[in-house]
């Protein structure tokens, strides 16, 4: 793809998510405009399913909703409560002493600056990045194995990680599709551009994609 294809793939997959559901951080972030629960239920999408990560996270902010209510309960109780989540022990460990820092060195604010943010357990760049995007409404960009994967497919960028991927987006990406273009993908990602055998027959940006990767599609 040439590089000013973006704009007019940005313009088709905003009509075409439509018809998909966001991913439920994203409407997590849409119901309450609460940075703390963007951070927690991000945490708690992390190798987990959509479904999965919202019914956790509805069982958790019920019994606890602010960093200090959070922090009164027992490992046991939040593993019990995020059960089945993907690593939901050492997610129930994080998430105990991320309110204990919260409280004790950001006066139970959820930091918006990236930096910050990684100094808190088990938060990486991706959720950094998420939380500043649709927590705070703030520029970054959050790369998940969609967003690394299409980029790459695409022929936008060429890289081997996640993080490099953030970084040449940085560099590459205009600024004003920054904090969309997570949702973007990972919803085309999830519905359609799939990791293994993409539907390709359905897809509208075909004409843009150079299929990088792409040994079988659909």
């Amino acid at each position: 793809m040439k590089d000013s294809d973006i704009h007019k793939i940005i313009k088709i997959l905003k009509e075409d998510v439509k018809k998909w559901d966001i991913p439920v951080v994203s409407i997590v972030a849409e119901r309450t405009r609460d940075p703390f629960k963007v951070l927690i239920s991000c945490i708690l999408s992390l190798r987990t399913k959509d479904g999965t990560t919202a019914q956790a996270s509805q069982r958790l902010f019920s019994l606890a909703d602010n960093p200090a209510e959070m922090s009164e309960l027992s490992v046991k109780e939040i593993e019990r409560v995020i059960y089945p989540v993907g690593f939901y022990r050492t997610k129930a460990r994080n998430i105990k002493e991320i309110c204990h820092t919260l409280i004790n060195d950001y006066d139970s604010k959820v930091p918006d600056e990236i930096d910050e943010l990684l100094k808190l357990k088990g938060v990486g760049r991706k959720t950094a990045n998420l939380v500043v995007t649709i927590g705070y409404d703030k520029d970054g960009i959050c790369v998940d194995t969609h967003v690394h994967r299409i980029s790459n497919r695409w022929g936008y960028i060429k890289t081997k990680t996640p993080e490099e991927s953030e970084m040449a987006l940085r560099k590459k990406l205009p600024k004003r599709y920054w904090k969309i273009y997570n949702d973007l993908l990972v919803t085309f990602g999830q519905n359609l551009c799939k990791p293994i055998s993409p539907l390709c027959s359905q897809c509208n940006l075909t004409k843009f994609c150079n299929r990088i990767g792409v040994k079988k599609s659909r």
